[in-house]
């Protein structure tokens, strides 16, 4: 079975990013991910292809899917015959959203001081 090629537009460090990387990995598919928080220009050229701004996108064979869960990218992938199914667990979760701020971590930007 050809690989497809794909390209992913994420973000470093999200849920639905993570889950669409996940899903790429546990079919060993190799894949070009692409930063849009700190690359402008790559987060222009997902907009431009996909014509909105929501993320993650990810481009396969040329077919862009817009705003995309790993979940989602894994019925893509199955129903198109571009993988066969598999029972590999993935390496985190899927369907997960982007923390918070609440969820993040601690920065210099978002410390609470006690008096």
């Amino acid at each position: 079975m050809n690989k497809p090629k794909i390209i992913a537009y994420l973000k470093p460090s999200c849920g639905w990013s993570n889950g669409v990387r996940a899903i790429l990995r546990k079919y060993e598919l190799p894949f070009e991910d692409r930063d849009i928080i700190n690359d402008m220009d790559q987060r222009q050229e997902m907009i431009q292809k996909s014509g909105q701004m929501l993320s993650p996108c990810v481009e396969v064979n040329g077919h862009m899917l817009p705003d995309i869960s790993g979940e989602e990218v894994e019925v893509f992938l199955l129903k198109n015959n571009l993988v066969a199914t598999n029972d590999k667990a993935p390496e985190a979760p899927i369907n997960a959203p982007c923390a918070t701020h609440e969820e993040a971590p601690a920065s210099p930007m978002n410390l609470n001081f006690r008096r």
